[in-house]
């Protein structure tokens, strides 16, 4: 049970019904974060914004998914693991040795999205403040500052969600459980 409530297109405030509107007829539901993040609009637009603009950046979806199944799996988001672990699966076609390596913060076969993924814990374990030696394996991976800063980009998306879904609790969806 959400510790928050989690807003309908209907109940929410005025301000954050249309973008649950189009989120649940792009979605084909309305995910629970959408409408925990509805209690506070800014919240909500804050986290479409920024995931559109997460969306464009240097990196390739995979990558973005190796990114926000790391810190989901890092920050204890069940709700954010199930909904990328989809993701990954429907739209991406990411094999399930690699995605299951990911939820378990495990090392993965491939080098280049295991230095992506290890760079991304070291930025969630620092704060940011990663040891020269991580920003360094990230570049011998072949990775240069723009996507050292997407990494940040990207945490910092998976951290307004993680941390949301955490403080409320939120349930995970039922078009989501067969990802939890």
């Amino acid at each position: 049970m959400s510790r928050l409530p989690i807003q309908s297109v209907e109940s929410a405030p005025a301000e954050a019904q249309d973008r649950l509107r189009a989120a649940a007829q792009a979605n084909g539901f309305l995910p629970n974060l959408l409408g925990v993040l509805a209690n506070a609009p800014t919240a909500l637009e804050t986290y479409q914004v920024v995931g559109a603009i997460n969306g464009r950046n240097s990196l390739t979806p995979t990558e973005r998914e190796v990114v926000q199944i790391t810190a989901a799996a890092y920050n204890g988001c069940g709700f954010c693991v199930a909904g990328h672990t989809k993701l990954a699966y429907k739209k991406l076609q990411l094999p399930q040795e690699l995605v299951e390596a990911l939820r378990g913060t495990q090392a993965l076969s491939d080098p280049r999205l295991n230095a992506l993924a290890q760079f991304t814990l070291q930025v969630l374990e620092h704060r940011g403040q990663v040891p020269d030696e991580a920003l360094d394996a990230l570049r011998a991976a072949g990775y240069g500052d723009a996507q050292a800063l997407d990494v940040v980009l990207g945490v910092s998306l998976a951290t307004l969600c993680n941390y949301a879904n955490n403080l409320a609790r939120t349930p995970i969806n039922p078009e989501l459980q067969a990802y939890a």
